[in-house]
C-alpha cells in the first residue's frame, strides 16, 4: 500500500509539473502530456533510486534522462501527433528535428529539466522515508 501511494504522489507530481512547464512554456498543454510527465518521473525515480549507483554525477543523470525523455517524446509524438493527427506539439520549425516530434534543443533542455526531477524525486524521498542523502544535499 505505501508503495503504491508513493508512485501515486510522484505520478501526480511529475504530471504536475511536466503540464505546468509546458503550460509556462506554451501557454496550454493537452492532458496527455500531464500523463507522460507522471510516467517520465517514475521512470526517473527509479533511474535515480536504483539503475543507477547513487552517487552518480547529477549531471550524467540528467544526460541519461534526457535521453529517455527525448526517446518517450518521439515515441508519444509518433502516436499522438502522426498516427492519431491530435497534433499536441510539432517541432518542425526547430532546428536538428526528427519527423517534428523531437529537436536537439529541446534535448539540451532535457538534461536541465530530468536533473531538476532527480533532486525533486530525492528531496521527495528524504521527506518521505530519509535514506541516505545523495552528496549534493547537505
Amino acid at each position: 500500500m505505501y508503495r503504491a501511494s508513493k508512485a501515486t504522489a510522484l505520478f501526480l507530481t511529475g504530471g504536475t509539473a511536466y503540464a505546468l512547464l509546458e503550460t509556462a512554456w506554451r501557454g496550454h498543454t493537452h492532458w496527455t502530456m500531464f500523463v507522460l510527465g507522471g510516467f517520465l518521473f517514475l521512470i526517473l525515480g527509479e533511474l535515480n533510486e536504483g539503475l543507477l549507483e547513487w552517487d552518480t554525477p547529477l549531471i550524467l543523470q540528467g544526460i541519461i534522462g534526457s535521453a529517455i525523455v527525448t526517446g518517450a517524446e518521439l515515441v508519444t509524438g509518433m502516436i499522438l501527433n502522426v498516427w492519431l493527427g491530435l497534433g499536441v506539439w510539432d517541432y518542425s520549425g526547430m532546428p536538428f528535428n526528427y519527423k517534428g516530434q523531437i529537436c536537439l534543443p529541446f534535448s539540451i533542455l532535457w538534461i536541465f529539466v530530468s536533473v531538476a526531477a532527480v533532486v525533486l524525486d530525492d528531496l521527495s524521498l528524504i521527506h518521505i522515508s530519509e535514506p541516505t542523502r545523495p552528496l549534493y544535499i547537505s
